[in-house]
């Protein structure tokens, strides 16, 4: 997972000159779960085929040069390791926040599962 490339990446898109904001998300494992326990790591599965069909819509929004999303899948990690890399690229900031929300939001929801190890 490398957020450099992917950013330089979307610097390479023929529509960059549209481009206003790149707006990134960068999600690590946490040592706490959402109820407070202690975490040791966790293992995420992803579904790709629902994963493409939302940076396919996604991509679509008004405004939206591009959308890139890294996802360390199928690997035990541990606390701090990065979990999921999301970057969007527009042109206005409004436009960019909300769908980097969107999108991570759907991608949390329907796309991937973790199994958090605890200690």
């Amino acid at each position: 997972m490398d957020l450099k490339r992917m950013i330089e990446a979307i610097k390479g898109n023929p529509d960059y000159d549209k481009v206003g904001m790149i707006l990134c998300h960068n999600g690590v494992v946490r040592g706490t779960s959402r109820d407070g326990r202690a975490v040791k790591g966790l293992r995420v599965a992803v579904d790709h085929q629902k994963l493409a069909g939302i940076l396919a819509a996604q991509r679509k929004t008004a405004g939206i040069v591009d959308i890139s999303v890294e996802i360390a899948a199928d690997r035990d990690l541990a606390v701090g390791d990065d979990v999921m890399l999301l970057v969007v690229a527009g042109d206005i900031r409004e436009n960019v926040i909300a769908v980097l929300t969107d999108t991570l939001n759907l991608i949390k929801s329907t796309v991937t599962k973790k199994t958090e190890y605890f200690a």
